[in-house]
């Protein structure tokens, strides 16, 4: 498969992964004192992270890039070509990432969510309008 094949599915695949988050985000805002609709966002959260800096790499890439192996440098590299602009809340996304992965604490938990839904939803929404642009199914 040639690089550009694997980031448009790549995309395909993180395309679905932000549409669930989306519907994580809407029941969060309608029940967010419910302790299902909040671990289900953070699940959102943690799919919809990885997926974003693998869409990232694989249309990097597709560029040219070719040293592109993990989320910090995905992200490094988005911010450097403008594919992203705010580098600082994708940084603190990965790191979030790794913590709501590995442990569970009720004060965490509550940054995390505030994290996720005010200042990582505009960051990866933006991406997402953006890569939807250039993945060629768009009009």
């Amino acid at each position: 498969m040639n690089n550009e094949q694997r980031w448009k599915q790549r995309f395909q695949n993180f395309e679905n992964a932000y549409s669930l988050f989306l519907r994580r985000i809407e029941e969060y805002e309608q029940f967010p004192h419910k302790e299902a609709y909040q671990m289900a966002l953070v699940q959102g959260f943690e799919i919809v992270i990885e997926l974003a800096w693998n869409t990232i790499k694989d249309y990097l890439e597709n560029e040219g890039y070719d040293n592109v192996k993990n989320g910090k440098q995905a992200i490094r590299h988005a911010f450097q070509d403008e594919l992203i602009h705010d580098a600082e809340t994708w940084m603190s996304a990965l790191e979030k990432r790794n913590l709501t992965s590995h442990t569970y604490n009720t004060k965490i938990l509550e940054e995390t969510l505030a994290f996720i839904h005010d200042e990582f939803y505009p960051v990866l929404r933006e991406l997402f309008f953006k890569l939807k642009k250039y993945d060629g199914s768009t009009p």
